[in-house]
């Protein structure tokens, strides 16, 4: 009864606006480490519609002419990034002799986009419960740490909002992680990073079409249909200025949502996910991060990648 009233209280906080999103995933992690979760699949089904519905909501606050721009310049980036990241985990996972399923999973989703991409691939390569579950853990871990440490980096590094929003949009796994992190640097880093992430997403249809010949899978593949939710948004708040009061509670409405959605990913991991990881998936998962973080944010520097 104590761990329910708890995890309802925080969730009604996070949905009152007075957290922002790295205090909300914050409190989420000391829940999940001290209290046993009261709904794990309640939340795990709230957690996967409610950022998509945040992500569209975030539309709302957009310009449609800054998101193609965006967009059009982080296609070429995300291409050859995932293409980099699938081939560098891929080969760390059989050097560190991890699992070949979870091996692949986890560079999925690293290359592409965390969570979604691991969801929508797994059933196509076959992976069992505990390989999807190790997966997750290792892709949440990282993405927890991700979201603490990028923005006081961007800050010493002088990363200008754009520079940091590319970079935000390459270097981490998952949306929730990269809008939430991205709306903590500034609105042009939000812009930047949503629109660029969201073009990386599109890449889970692709590859998973690969993975499904490869495997000569009939799964169906899951499309990422909310991004173009997301585009109808940013064409509603640039053409129909009218409405604009009404876009702006939606953008807010966006904001709040994404703060709960952190949170409840935070309430998901704990003492018993980091121990089912293990250290050799860890271990990919790390570097393979280290290594796409880095050489990403090397490339933003010296004007190699750019909008």
């Amino acid at each position: 009864m104590i761990s329910q009233i708890l995890f309802l209280a925080g969730l009604i906080l996070c949905l009152t606006g007075w957290l922002s999103p790295p205090f909300a995933l914050a409190l989420g992690l000391l829940f999940g480490f001290s209290f046993p979760h009261p709904y794990p699949s309640q939340s795990r089904f709230l957690t996967k519609y409610l950022l998509q519905a945040s992500v569209v909501g975030l539309g709302f606050g957009m310009n449609l002419h800054e998101v193609l721009t965006a967009g059009r310049s982080g296609f070429t980036y995300t291409a050859l990034g995932i293409a980099f990241a699938l081939g560098l985990g891929l080969w760390l996972g059989r050097w560190l002799k991890v699992n070949h399923t979870a091996s692949i999973l986890i560079s999925t989703g690293t290359a592409i986009c965390g969570g979604s991409a691991i969801a929508a691939v797994a059933p196509i390569i076959q992976a069992d419960q505990e390989e999807t579950a190790v997966s997750l853990g290792t892709i949440f871990i990282l993405n927890s740490i991700a979201l603490f440490i990028f923005p006081p980096l961007g800050w010493a590094l002088h990363l200008t909002q754009q520079q940091f929003g590319l970079w935000a949009a390459l270097a981490i796994h998952d949306t929730s992680s990269v809008v939430g992190a991205a709306s903590h640097y500034g609105p042009i880093a939000l812009t930047v990073g949503t629109t660029v992430k969201l073009t990386r997403a599109l890449w889970i249809v692709p590859v998973s079409v690969g993975f499904a010949i490869a495997k000569h899978s009939k799964t169906r593949i899951q499309w990422p249909w909310f991004i173009a939710l997301f585009c109808l948004a940013a064409i509603a708040n640039t053409y129909a200025p009218s409405f604009a009061p009404v876009w702006q509670v939606l953008s807010k409405m966006g904001k709040l949502g994404l703060t709960a959605t952190l949170y409840l990913i935070g309430t998901g991991i704990s003492l018993a996910t980091v121990k089912q990881v293990g250290p050799r998936p860890l271990i990919q998962g790390v570097v393979l991060w280290i290594v796409v973080a880095s050489t990403s944010l090397w490339l933003i520097t010296i004007g190699w990648i750019s909008l």
